[in-house]
C-alpha cells in the first residue's frame, strides 16, 4: 500500500474551516471554507482502502469513492474529477447537500473509532477544481441522432437524464414551469447550503451542450400532455414532488401561517434579486418575527436556519420525536443550534391561537411508545402537557406529495397509484402511456437529491433502449 494512504491512524478527522455562527448569520453565503489542495489530498489520505467500502455500497450512485480519494491523496485531481463524475453528474451539488452522516461517511468503516473520512468535502472540493482549471466542458456526442426527446421538469432528475441523453446525440428538450433550471436545487434550497451559481454552472453547460430549455412552460398551460408526446419521440416526467403535506389543527387557516416551500422559494427568489411582494409585504419575511417551524426533516433544517438569516426575533423548532429519531442530517441540526435556533423534541403543535393572524402555538408534549409499522416508535401525546409558544409566523414543514398529475397535464388516462406518485413498470420506467416514461420524486415520493440523479440516469438508460429498439423494429 502506497505511503499516502492509510493514514487514519495519525491523522485526525478534519472538516473545512467553518465560518462562525456570528459572521454566517449575517449572509446566504455557504458556511463551509473550500479545502486547500493540502488539507483535501490529507483527509483523502485516511481512506483505509477497506476490501469491502461500505461508503460505496451506502451511496445511490454507487460513487468510486475509495478510488477518487486514493487519487485525490497522490494529487491526480483530474483524474479523481474523471472518476467522481463518471457515476455522478452533479459532484459538487453532492458533495454540499447529500446527507453525507446518513449515507457514505455514516458507513465508513473507519467512523466508530477514528471518525469518517470527510469523503463530502473532498468530493466538493476536486469538482470545484475541475471547474476552475477549465476540465469540464460542454458535452460533444460522437454522433448525433435524429429523434427528439422532452423531459418534463428541470431538477436534478430530469437535468442529469437530459446530461446522459445528450451524450448519445440524442436532441433533449427540457420543459419547466419556473424562470430558472434547477427545480429543487435553486429554489428550494438556500444558498448558505448550496450557492446558486453552483447549480448555474451545471445548467449553462447542459445548454452549451446543444440542450434547449423552455423555461415558464407549464404542462396543461402552453401544451397537454398528449400534444407534447406528438412533437417528441419519447418523455420523461420527472416534475418532482411539490405540493405541502397538509396539517389538520384548530387554527391553521390563519394568517401568518405559511408552507415550507412558499417561504423558502420567496427568499431564494429575493436572493436572485427578484421582486416579491409576499416577502417585501413581510408575510414571507421573518424579520423581528417570533418565528416557529414546525417539522423535523432537512426542509425544516432550511426554514429555521433561512429565519435566523432574515433577522427573526426568535425562531424555535418543534419536532413530534427525540434528537435521535430526527430525520434531518445530524449536522444540519447542530448548524441551527449554534445559530440560535431552539429545538423544542417531542412537542407537537394543538392549536394555532389568535385574530386574524397567527399570535401563538398550543402545542404538547410528547413520549415515545411503542414502534409503529416500520419499527420507529410511535410519539403519543402526554395528558395535560399542553402550553403556549408565542408566533408571529408558523411554517410548515411536514413533507410533499404529488400533485394530481392526470388533472395538471390535462392526460387523465396517465395512471398513478393511490398516493398520486406516477405508475411504472419498474424495469423500463415507463408509465402506461408507450413512450412517456417517469423517474425521480414522483415516482419514489418525495426523496434525496441523490436519488434523484440516479434514477435521472437510470431512465435516460431505459429511454435509450426504447428509441434504440424501436428504431430496429423500424428498419
Amino acid at each position: 500500500m502506497a505511503d499516502d494512504l492509510l493514514k487514519f491512524v495519525s491523522i485526525n478527522q478534519q472538516m473545512p474551516t467553518k465560518r462562525t455562527a456570528g459572521d454566517r448569520k449575517a449572509d446566504f453565503d455557504e458556511i463551509y471554507d473550500e479545502f486547500d489542495t493540502e488539507g483535501a489530498k490529507e483527509q483523502a489520505s485516511r481512506c483505509s482502502q477497506c476490501g469491502v467500502p461500505f461508503c460505496h455500497i451506502h451511496c445511490p450512485l454507487g460513487n468510486n469513492i475509495p478510488d477518487w480519494l486514493r487519487l485525490t491523496a497522490e494529487g491526480r485531481l483530474e483524474d479523481a474529477y474523471e472518476m467522481a463524475s463518471s457515476t455522478n453528474n452533479m459532484p459538487e451539488i453532492c458533495g454540499r447537500i447529500c446527507p453525507q452522516d446518513r449515507l457514505c461517511e455514516g458507513n465508513c468503516v473507519i467512523e466508530k473509532d477514528f471518525d469518517s473520512v470527510t469523503i463530502g468535502s473532498v468530493e466538493k472540493y476536486i469538482a470545484d477544481t475541475a471547474w476552475e482549471n477549465g476540465w469540464i466542458k460542454p458535452i460533444t456526442p460522437a454522433a448525433e441522432r435524429k429523434e427528439s426527446i422532452g423531459i418534463i421538469g428541470a431538477g436534478p432528475a430530469g437535468l442529469a437524464a437530459a446530461e446522459e441523453l445528450r451524450k448519445d446525440g440524442f436532441q433533449v428538450h427540457i420543459y419547466d414551469r419556473h424562470d430558472r433550471a434547477g427545480g429543487l436545487l435553486v429554489y428550494g434550497i438556500p444558498g448558505f447550503k448550496l450557492e446558486k451559481d453552483v447549480v448555474g454552472r451545471r445548467t449553462g453547460r447542459l445548454e452549451q451542450s446543444g440542450i434547449t430549455f423552455h423555461l415558464d412552460y407549464e404542462i396543461g398551460r402552453e401544451a397537454t400532455l398528449s400534444e407534447l408526446r406528438e412533437k417528441h419521440d419519447a418523455l420523461l416526467i420527472a416534475t418532482g414532488v411539490y405540493r405541502a403535506r397538509g396539517l389538520k389543527a384548530p387554527g391553521v387557516g390563519l394568517g401568518n401561517i405559511r408552507e415550507a416551500l412558499d417561504y423558502l422559494t420567496a427568499s431564494n427568489k429575493v436572493g436572485f434579486g427578484d421582486s416579491v411582494p409576499e416577502y417585501e409585504s413581510g408575510a414571507l419575511n421573518a424579520e423581528g418575527k417570533n418565528v416557529v417551524v414546525i417539522g423535523g426533516g432537512d426542509t425544516a433544517m432550511d426554514c429555521v436556519r433561512t429565519a435566523v438569516r432574515q433577522g427573526a426575533k426568535s425562531v424555535k423548532c418543534l419536532y413530534r420525536r427525540d434528537r435521535a429519531n430526527m430525520p434531518g442530517s445530524v449536522r444540519e441540526v447542530q448548524n441551527a443550534e449554534e445559530e440560535g435556533v431552539e429545538f423544542e423534541w417531542l412537542c407537537g403543535p394543538e392549536a394555532f391561537l389568535g385574530g386574524e393572524n397567527v399570535e401563538a402555538v398550543r402545542a404538547y408534549r410528547m413520549r415515545l411508545g411503542a414502534p409503529d409499522a416500520t419499527g420507529r416508535q410511535a410519539p403519543e401525546p402526554v395528558p395535560d402537557s399542553t402550553f403556549n409558544i408565542d408566533c408571529d409566523l408558523a411554517i410548515l414543514a411536514l413533507g410533499f406529495e404529488p400533485e394530481d398529475l392526470p388533472a395538471l397535464f390535462g392526460s387523465p388516462e396517465l395512471r398513478v397509484t393511490r398516493w398520486g406518485t406516477v405508475t411504472v413498470d419498474h424495469a423500463s420506467m415507463m408509465t402506461n402511456l408507450p413512450g412517456v416514461f417517469a423517474a425521480g420524486d414522483i415516482v419514489r415520493g418525495a426523496s434525496l437529491v441523490v436519488w434523484a440523479i440516479r434514477d435521472g440516469c437510470d431512465a435516460a438508460e431505459n429511454i435509450k433502449s426504447y428509441l434504440t429498439a424501436k428504431q430496429q423494429d423500424a428498419a
